[in-house]
């Protein structure tokens, strides 16, 4: 050792030697605290999915939506405005087609024929579409 409490040039390796040594006890300790009771290690957690296991595709959701306010429309006596209802200009253009078949059906069969008309038509609307992948690129 030199005076004056300077390390010698060759006190860096011995010190690095603890160090090394606290560290991998420290990873030690950390392994084991996720070990089972019987000190086996335990499955590691899987991390929680970022995005759903499930999706909708963009036909379905145009035939529920379109569906669900062509029933509100055909039960009411007026239409609503399209962006209010979540529509698209495109979808509601489906939804005028569906209510006006379905009042026809309503008043010749009943509410239930039209209620089925409904879910059909709204189907249909939707595959035709979004058959290509979608709609055009415009706002329209």
């Amino acid at each position: 050792m030199t005076t004056g409490g300077a390390p010698r040039a060759g006190a860096a390796p011995r010190l690095l030697g603890p160090a090394l040594l606290a560290g991998l006890l420290a990873t030690g300790c950390a392994a084991s605290a996720t070990a089972g009771a019987n000190g086996t290690p335990s499955p590691p957690r899987s991390p929680s999915p970022s995005t759903p296991t499930s999706t909708t595709s963009p036909e379905e959701l145009c035939t529920r939506i379109v569906a669900h306010w062509s029933r509100e429309v055909l039960d009411g006596t007026t239409y609503g405005d399209y962006q209010s209802m979540g529509l698209s200009n495109g979808q509601y253009e489906i939804l005028r087609t569906v209510v006006d078949a379905a009042r026809t059906a309503k008043k010749r069969h009943g509410a239930e024929a039209a209620d089925e008309l409904i879910g059909r038509r709204a189907g249909e609307g939707c595959a035709a579409r979004y058959r290509s992948g979608g709609p055009g690129k415009g706002p329209w």
